[in-house]
């Protein structure tokens, strides 16, 4: 498998904080560019709504802003990944299985899979995928149908039953981030927190990756 280590900060842009209109290739091309500056180095798209025609065109800007070590993570779409030119695909629990994935994608691209409970975890452990992620850890307002809150404990469960690096999601802040590393999280992966209209992308990464850095010193 293609990792053994994941960023602390991984940043989750969802299509639906871009903007429609003619300043979109503009506003993400900015987001990426800003985050690789900030210190990012692994970032998912995730599109729910727009096609594929849609996404291939933002992934176009993603890859063309993105410095080369930024690693760019298509969520869902495993056989856009490659025409993309991403580094790899996060699936859900109703996405293309991860052997499929990996059949498909070749063993060099990065793989991961979202758990919401400890037998979708024990599932996980034998898949082949290079991460893990948990989530939500808190209630989150970025999905419509959100699965039922795990909370620190079932991030401390996820670290237990996976040696894979785990990635903790789901109403994560500034505020709580040291008890979600602290809990076994290697990364954190924010989606409102870092691109809702008042958060300030670049200086909320900045500060996350302050609070990780002290927390680890």
């Amino acid at each position: 498998m293609a990792v053994s280590r994941i960023p602390p900060l991984y940043p989750v842009l969802d299509a639906v904080f871009l903007p429609a209109g003619g300043s979109r290739a503009r506003v993400l091309a900015g987001l990426v560019r800003s985050l690789a500056d900030a210190g990012v180095g692994i970032l998912q798209y995730r599109n729910k709504q727009g096609g594929e025609a849609e996404i291939l065109r933002d992934a176009e800007v993603i890859r063309s802003a993105a410095p080369d070590n930024l690693r760019l993570i298509l969520n869902d779409y495993a056989g856009l990944v490659r025409e993309a030119g991403f580094a790899g695909v996060h699936l859900g629990q109703t996405d293309m299985s991860p052997g499929a994935a990996r059949a498909l994608l070749g063993p060099g691209m990065l793989i991961g899979v979202s758990t919401h409970n400890e037998a979708q975890l024990r599932a996980a452990a034998v898949e082949p995928v290079d991460y893990v992620a948990i989530g939500p850890v808190f209630a989150t307002a970025s999905k419509a149908n959100p699965e039922p809150v795990v909370g620190l404990d079932g991030v401390r469960l996820a670290r237990q039953l996976t040696s894979r690096p785990l990635v903790a999601i789901g109403g994560i802040t500034l505020a709580n981030a040291v008890q979600v590393w602290g809990a076994g999280a290697d990364s954190i992966a924010l989606i409102s927190a870092i691109f809702s209209p008042a958060a300030g992308p670049a200086e909320t990464a900045v500060d996350l990756l302050k609070l990780h850095r002290s927390r680890a010193s």
